[in-house]
């Protein structure tokens, strides 16, 4: 068998949908939309928040209340493998950290977590700590100074 004499298999291939060809086709006169209405018309785009005139649900439920959520402190979070970078003696600070590209924003503050290890001897300045992240940081021989 040659690349040129492949054929698709029987049945393979269905010929275009063509609406509103006459009676034949099954797709005449009304091309498949049922009658009348208004997913018969051409144009038509309804939402699906759209609920056929009746009031829809994001209307029938009360809105009260208050969300404390816009308020509350975002933390940019690194983890103490991370200092690993910086050499000894160093004082990491935020914008250090930002300058390093190991944070994107600072958002409300730093805080340090305690995944990894620290094998540096570093004076670490943020403004959380986790409880491991200051007890790998002071096995380590550091110091971890909040701000």
């Amino acid at each position: 068998m040659k690349l040129h004499e492949l054929e698709r298999n029987i049945g393979a291939t269905h010929s275009k949908k063509r609406v509103g060809r006459g009676s034949g086709s099954g797709l005449g006169k009304t091309s498949g939309r049922g009658q009348k209405g208004q997913k018969a018309r051409s144009g038509v785009s309804i939402s699906p928040l759209f609920e056929g005139g009746q009031t829809p649900l994001y209307r029938r439920i009360p809105k009260r209340g208050f969300s404390n959520d816009r308020f509350k402190t975002r933390y940019a979070t690194i983890n103490v493998e991370a200092l690993n970078v910086f050499e000894d003696g160093t004082v990491v600070t935020p914008a250090l950290l930002k300058e390093k590209r190991i944070i994107n924003k600072e958002l409300d503050g730093v805080k340090v977590l305690g995944n990894g290890k620290l094998e540096k001897k570093l004076t670490v300045q943020a403004n959380k700590f986790s409880n491991s992240a200051l007890e790998k940081i002071k096995e380590a021989g550091s110091k971890a100074e909040v701000i």
